[in-house]
């Protein structure tokens, strides 16, 4: 019997019963069913219509440009050039950049979206009614939690990347549109029935290192723009020179030194906004005078803990989100500069979420109320203005939570009786730092002493409340309509608030 005849026989089995559909199939043949280049698109039309897409399924996209990406919006002309219709949008967040989605909404592309963050047009139509059913606003924990639980299955992802290989091989900091780590994208690469790269550049297989690995793309695009780069850093992460934001920032800095979490490689993280960012230039002294080196600093990642990192006071960086340019080159040469994903950064449901070694985090919020309760989503006119982002993940993971905020915004009080939205519930939050003076929550009575014997000045939040509305008056309440027209999701997907309608 020959070698063939052999080979043949164990392939049709014993009983005469074909154990391959390709053992009849000469090795010529069987080969050219592997084209090298299986994987790449002539154009957009081509990568939707091999997707696979239909009507009714999920789409989704990443944030890591910011204010500067341009992907969502060239799909998205692209998939209602070609008709699709009643499509559910699952952007990790949402900007200003993106209004042209009021248009696919009115005419029935998008039908639901599931989103951290609204900004712009896009948020204030569908604060007045746009969208036929409430948004799900989740945390950045919490998507990769609805994702991992079936809720939100994704069918498509849609990835912009500044560079890859013709087999997928990519990062965000090589290539022109440098937006530093793509730890949001490397969720819906690990979880998307189908994953489209959309990229400015092909280079050389093997591309290295890997941020989206070839084994999880499926076709490949190549177009003129993806993002603009110089758009990521928006005002949320601008570095302050407001007198009130760094005295803020500067008494937030103390709260820390003094708070009994400083000591060397304690960790750390700052979310947007100018005075949360400015604390870390404030801690520098700090840290140099009492020989303090932090063992990490964690979450969106600024040239500011750039700078610390690369002069010894930081030791590593994880970073899930560059949050500038500086924080994208670093993530390039630094090797102590990690790239994470959205699942190790929050996911409370993964086998081991970075918050859950978190120390101190620094937030912002657009109100907080007696209970220690915290907006970051909709403005004093009820219309959605913001994003949940990390905020529940890093301040219920945290060892101390402290919040950074003005008492008063122009006439408008920071400080009231009740949020309008509640992002994250007041058990999470230990000290509020203001213009005005420091609010410990009654759960920390130890705080509150150590602070006080640092000789800082500590006030209970009600006094806070009283003097912002002294200085400002009591705020008109705001009316709703009876329809909602978003759901605030926790990062354990439970819901714990609503957004109303604005009445007009």
């Amino acid at each position: 019997m020959s070698r063939q005849q052999q080979v043949m026989n164990i392939c049709n089995g014993s009983e005469g019963r074909k154990l391959s559909p390709f053992s009849d199939m000469p090795k010529a043949e069987l080969q050219a069913q592997r084209p090298r280049n299986k994987k790449m698109c002539s154009s957009l039309e081509e990568a939707i219509r091999r997707s696979g897409l239909k009507d009714g399924m999920t789409i989704s996209f990443h944030h890591a440009f910011r204010g500067g990406d341009l992907t969502i919006n060239l799909v998205m002309a692209q998939i209602a050039a070609m008709g699709f219709k009643n499509l559910t949008l699952a952007s990790s967040s949402l900007a200003g950049c993106h209004s042209p989605v009021i248009e696919h909404i009115r005419n029935g592309v998008v039908t639901k979206i599931y989103t951290s963050g609204l900004r712009g047009p896009l948020a204030e139509e569908i604060s007045r009614g746009l969208l036929k059913e409430p948004v799900h606003i989740h945390s950045h924990g919490g998507r990769v939690n609805l994702v991992q639980s079936g809720e939100l299955n994704i069918d498509v992802a849609f990835l912009g990347v500044p560079a890859c290989d013709e087999f997928g091989n990519a990062n965000g900091y090589t290539g022109k549109a440098c937006c530093g780590s793509l730890g949001y994208a490397r969720v819906d690469a690990e979880n998307a029935k189908t994953v489209v790269m959309l990229t400015e550049e092909i280079l050389p297989y093997p591309h290295h290192p890997l941020s989206i690995c070839q084994d999880q793309v499926d076709m490949i695009v190549q177009v003129e723009r993806v993002g603009d780069a110089e758009k990521i850093g928006a005002d949320a992460t601008r570095m302050t020179t407001n007198p009130r934001e760094l005295l803020i920032a500067r008494r937030a800095a103390d709260v820390i030194i003094n708070s009994g979490y400083f000591k060397p490689g304690f960790s750390m993280q700052t979310g947007t906004g100018g005075a949360s960012l400015a604390v870390v230039r404030f801690l520098e002294s700090k840290m140099r005078s009492q020989n303090v080196k932090a063992g990490f600093a964690l979450g969106g990642i600024t040239s500011a803990m750039v700078d610390l990192h690369e002069k010894g006071l930081i030791e590593k960086l994880l970073d899930v989100q560059s949050f500038d340019a500086g924080a994208a080159a670093s993530l390039a040469r630094n090797p102590n500069h990690v790239e994470i994903s959205a699942n190790q950064y929050a996911n409370f449901t993964s086998k081991g979420a970075s918050v859950e070694r978190l120390d101190v985090v620094i937030l912002s919020a657009l109100e907080i109320d007696t209970k220690f309760n915290i907006n970051v989503l909709t403005g004093s006119d009820g219309v959605l203005r913001g994003a949940s982002g990390g905020h529940c993940d890093t301040a219920a993971a945290s060892q101390l939570a402290i919040i950074v905020a003005p008492l008063v915004r122009g006439r408008i009080p920071t400080i009231v009786e009740h949020v309008t939205t509640m992002i994250t519930p007041g058990s999470s939050i230990d000290i509020l730092v203001t213009d005005h003076g420091i609010a410990v929550n009654p759960a920390r009575p130890e705080l509150a002493e150590r602070l006080k014997e640092a000789g800082m000045p500590v006030t209970t939040i009600e006094a806070l409340y009283e003097r912002a509305v002294a200085l400002t008056g009591a705020p008109k309440p705001i009316e709703f309509t009876d329809r909602v027209v978003a759901v605030v999701r926790y990062r354990d997907g439970s819901v714990i608030d609503v957004v109303n309608q604005i009445k007009e």
